[in-house]
């Protein structure tokens, strides 16, 4: 996989050339991992719903062709952009769903933090409470409440087109989490964000970049 680090850019000319890559790419394209820094900006997937913007304010609202609904890409924030032909690697979006997560998982297991999934709502989750339990949830999930005790630290939003894919994931590093105030976090009222400084971790962005680097890229090594 080549690792390409794009560093700070804005989010819609990076989204365009991710789709262009994407259609010219063939059957011998070697898969990529483009690695950026954006502006504010909010992102509507193709779900999303205008009602989950409470109050845009002076940042912009752009749409997007991702799967899920509103999300927030800044500053002190690592976009992570998997550019992968599923085929040939022989999965499926469901499997490669999880070997992203899996990858933010280990990432954060080796600061010590103990990340959690949670069914139906794609991303990296920890508990609010105790970032540093090991201690697995356990119990049954009130399905009013699926979050309940937690907060997102990554969030994952992918295109898949003819078998390949773009777009990717977001890694709160150690940036401004107050514009998630303003929406609805992946459609969710009420969800609670973190980044890596507020759980202790003093990675700077370029070294929680290139580490999660080498994790997303060993998911794909064939």
């Amino acid at each position: 996989m080549k690792i390409k680090r794009l560093g700070r850019c804005d989010w819609a000319p990076t989204a365009q050339a991710m789709q262009a890559f994407t259609e010219a790419r063939d059957d011998d394209t070697p898969d990529e991992l483009w690695l950026a820094e954006h502006a504010p900006v909010f992102t509507l997937g193709v779900a999303g719903r205008a009602e989950h913007v409470r109050n845009a304010g002076d940042i912009p609202v752009r749409p997007s062709n991702r799967g899920g609904q509103v999300t927030y890409h800044g500053p002190g924030q690592l976009l992570a952009y998997p550019l992968v032909d599923l085929q040939r690697h022989g999965i499926y979006v469901k499997e490669y769903v999880y070997r992203l997560e899996s990858a933010v998982l280990g990432f954060l297991q080796a600061q010590g933090i103990t990340g959690h999934r949670v069914a139906g709502a794609p991303g990296v989750y920890v508990r609010a409470d105790d970032p540093f339990s090991h201690a697995i949830r356990t119990g049954p999930v009130d399905p009013k409440r699926p979050f309940q005790g937690l907060a997102k630290v990554a969030a994952l939003g992918i295109k898949v087109s003819r078998h390949r894919t773009y777009h990717g994931l977001s890694l709160n590093v150690a940036m401004d989490l107050t514009p998630f105030d303003r929406i609805d976090p992946c459609g969710y009222p009420g969800l609670q964000t973190v980044d890596l400084a507020r759980l202790g971790v003093t990675l700077t962005w370029a070294e929680a970049a290139e580490q999660l680097a080498a994790r997303l890229a060993n998911q794909f090594i064939r």
